[in-house]
């Protein structure tokens, strides 16, 4: 039962029961009060809570923007990109939160603390106020009724009469104060219901504006976290992959070391303890050093290195050999050591120590010492064992009944292509088919014998089975070039440009193959074989190094994606020419993605962009490298593909593997090799800038080109960018390579975007043009006159 009302003629009375339905009411008030006091404080520590919250939340989110990925490698793919800038979104994702989060700590303070503490000081202050003059003026009424009563009634009339005025009086004033603190408890009893309760209503307001903000934010985000969901899986496909192979390769290299030492510009490198003598009573020392020895130019680097002064590197040496010797345990006190003469410093020889007898034989042989025993320090690239699979008409009859099988009987099948078949019957039909007594025998469309999954797996193992990856070694490097950066466009022209180059067997081959594995993404619904899953399980299939190295494993994600891209533009690469006049030129770098190196308009005026230079591979050093012919530099061969990038420090030097096998418990990765050496790489122009000394290369370090601004442009072939006439008035011009304006007098652009108004700037190497309105600055190599 609730409180009972307050009747005003009970005023009046004043009875017992009044008065209890009054403290009734009072005690009410008491509760209420206590309990907005409470939820005051309460409200005051959800808001350093929700402060505190908030700034743990912005300084992760600060951790998440600062922190960087590092990838193994000299590129990342696409997807490594984006999961790269996922902590950058997320950290703004946060930030944006947390801004709304402290829009409703704001808003607590001032619709629900400040009005509940006004509630509480003003409407129930007032009634306590109330209250005690409620109870003083009982006091004195009752009192001075008492006293009233005691008077004697010998009392002369005037002042009996005088007294029971007063009493009246008093009794009235009483009757008044009770009246209006009646209506006083009974009003604050039907206030509180709303002065209370608004405040609230508008605290869980400002709490669901935060949480539908939320949800708008995350509304907001889910596009980019269902791409992002894409990259993670994409990323996960290829790390199984590329996991499995770095295992591979690690067992291969436990077990027989000596194999698979890596390809090395030195003829013999490795570390040797060096004698370094001092003064007759100190006797000499012995110091571990790291040996490079180069034989063409008998030029030996040795650099002082010991791992536990934390290992750090000393000053090199460099001297030139004249001749080594071997020396006896009977001339010296240590095993395994020899003498080496330096030619530019007479009389000057060196004793070194190797770590066994067979390093020692090693390095005397690749040093030219005596004793030097036949065996070679560097290890050759083994040569695949070639089987009997041959790029013929045999090839692509069994390319063609594979396919033809598996498009009429397991198109829908889920995983084709990934589940493999069982290896003994896979080498049973690979065999069969091979024969040409039994080839046309084998029925794969209606036989029940031959599983789907036995005859994709067999038509991997034969594409495996080729002398030489269906993309070639001369052009594994060319096509990994653009899988790695610049814009999607410019990756398609450039693969649409180099599968043109492949001997037309290939051509025709790969023709077929991709226009299958286009038609197998199309059903991927059925399938669930995406391009990217297609592109993870042929990328290592048809694009093969020729070294076995894990910078060639690293290399394996590249490969699916030229893969990616040919399944993708299936139509265009294969049924249209290459356009040579809109190639676009393909950067190792990021950013900047694709542009040839622009010219600075005035010396000290900003940083100067390097001069980039045109050439296929640098020569290592005093003549190590073979001479290239003449047909392959780049003025004299107009079939190059130009890979022009402002900030590509050189051409990098083979990276990578070689890899002959089929993974039999996986089936969606198989052989995959590194880019052939670069002397033997085919003409594919290269854009060689200034290098970091920790940038891997074929030529020693660039030295950084001079802050002067170059005298002229650079120019590019005339199959890609015209070179301006010497006065260039009023011609239009077409942008060939996106740019982005450094200076308020440059203008920016896209490929494609069509310049009016086209003069010779006052600034060599630059334009004057108009786009959209706005006339400025062009680079001078970046467009093409029409």
């Amino acid at each position: 039962m609730g409180l009972q009302p307050l009747e005003f003629s009970d005023c009046y009375l004043d009875s017992p029961w009044f008065r209890e339905r009054i403290r009734a009411h009072e005690a009410e008030l008491e509760r209420t009060n206590k309990f907005i006091k409470e939820l005051i404080k309460d409200g005051k520590n959800l808001i350093a809570a929700t402060k505190s919250l908030s700034a743990a939340q912005r300084k992760f989110a600060h951790s998440l923007r600062d922190f960087k990925f590092e990838f193994i490698g000299d590129a990342e793919t696409d997807d490594e990109r984006c999961i790269d800038a996922s902590l950058r979104e997320f950290s703004n994702f946060l930030k944006n939160l947390e801004e709304q989060r402290e829009i409703m700590a704001l808003s607590v303070t001032e619709t629900l603390i400040k009005p509940l503490e006004k509630f509480r000081k003003e409407q129930l202050g007032a009634v306590k106020e109330e209250k005690k003059k409620f109870d003083k003026e009982t006091e004195k009424n009752y009192s001075l009724i008492d006293k009233h009563l005691n008077l004697s009634a010998k009392k002369k009339d005037s002042h009996l009469q005088e007294a029971d005025m007063q009493v009246e009086q008093n009794r009235q004033h009483f009757y008044e104060l009770s009246l209006e603190y009646v209506c006083k408890l009974q009003e604050i009893q039907e206030r509180k219901k709303f002065e209370f309760v608004e405040p609230m209503l508008s605290f869980f307001q400002g709490m669901f504006t935060f949480y539908h903000q939320g949800h708008e934010l995350a509304k907001d985000f889910n596009h980019y976290k269902m791409e992002l969901q894409i990259n993670i899986q994409n990323t996960r496909n290829r790390f199984e992959g590329t996991r499995s192979e770095v295992e591979e390769l690690m067992n291969k290299i436990r077990q027989n070391p000596k194999d698979h030492k890596r390809a090395s510009q030195f003829t013999a490198e490795g570390y040797l303890y060096v004698q370094e003598k001092r003064p007759a009573p100190f006797g000499s020392s012995w110091v571990k050093h790291y040996c490079m020895y180069r034989k063409a130019a008998k030029k030996f680097n040795i650099i002082p290195f010991e791992h536990r002064s934390g290992g750090k590197l000393g000053d090199g040496e460099v001297f030139f050999l004249k001749e080594c010797t071997k020396r006896h345990t009977d001339s010296i006190d240590r095993r395994f050591c020899f003498d080496v003469e330096a030619a530019d410093r007479p009389g000057v020889s060196l004793t070194m120590q190797a770590f066994s007898e067979e390093e020692r034989k090693q390095w005397l042989e690749a040093l030219g010492g005596k004793e030097a025993l036949l065996h070679s320090f560097n290890r050759a690239i083994i040569p695949r064992p070639e089987g009997s699979a041959q790029l013929d008409k045999m090839g692509f009859t069994i390319l063609r009944k594979c396919i033809s099988a598996v498009e009429t009987r397991g198109i829908n099948d889920q995983g084709l292509y990934r589940v493999v078949g069982v290896s003994s019957k896979v080498q049973r039909l690979l065999s069969m088919l091979m024969d040409v007594k039994t080839c046309n025998e084998v029925d794969l469309e209606n036989s029940v014998d031959w599983e789907v999954k036995t005859i994709t797996s067999a038509l991997k193992q034969y594409l495996r089975s080729l002398p030489e990856p269906l993309m070639t070694y001369e052009l594994h490097g060319d096509f990994i070039v653009p899988a790695k950066s610049g814009s999607p466009e410019s990756r398609v022209n450039a693969i649409h440009f180099l599968v043109h180059k492949l001997p037309e067997k290939n051509k025709e081959m790969l023709d077929i193959l991709v226009k299958h594995l286009t038609n197998v993404s199309h059903h991927s619904k059925q399938n669930l074989m995406t391009v990217a899953n297609l592109g993870v399980v042929f990328g290592p299939t048809l694009m093969r190094p020729q070294e076995e190295t894990v910078a060639a494993i690293m290399d394996l994600k590249f490969q699916n994606i030229v893969v990616e891209i040919l399944i993708e533009n299936h139509e265009k690469i294969f049924r249209t020419p290459p356009d040579a006049t809109f190639l676009e030129p393909v950067s190792l770098s990021t950013s900047p993605p694709n542009a040839p190196p622009r010219q600075s308009k005035r010396q000290g005026q900003r940083t100067k962009r390097p001069v980039a230079v045109y050439n296929l591979c640098l020569e290592l050093e005093d003549g190590d490298s073979p001479n290239l012919p003449k047909e392959d530099t780049p003025t004299s061969n107009l079939d190059s593909l130009s890979s022009p990038s402002p900030t590509t420090a050189a051409v990098h030097g083979p990276p990578g593997p070689d890899k002959n096998h089929l993974l039999t418990d996986g089936g969606s990765f198989g052989d995959w090799a590194s880019p052939v050496p670069c002397q033997t790489r085919s003409p594919m122009v290269q854009w060689l800038n200034t290098q970091s000394p920790t940038t891997p290369s074929c030529s020693p370090a660039i030295t950084p080109p001079s802050p002067k601004p170059p005298p002229s442009p650079v120019s590019l072939p005339t199959t890609i960018v015209d070179k301006p006439p010497e006065s260039v008035v009023n011609r239009k011009a077409r942008a060939v390579y996106p740019c982005e304006a450094e200076h308020s007098s440059e203008l920016s652009f896209e490929i494609g975007a069509i310049f009016e108004d086209v003069q010779t700037s006052r600034e060599p190497g630059w334009l004057e043009g108009t786009l959209n309105g706005k006339r400025g600055l062009i680079p001078q190599n970046y467009v093409k006159l029409l």
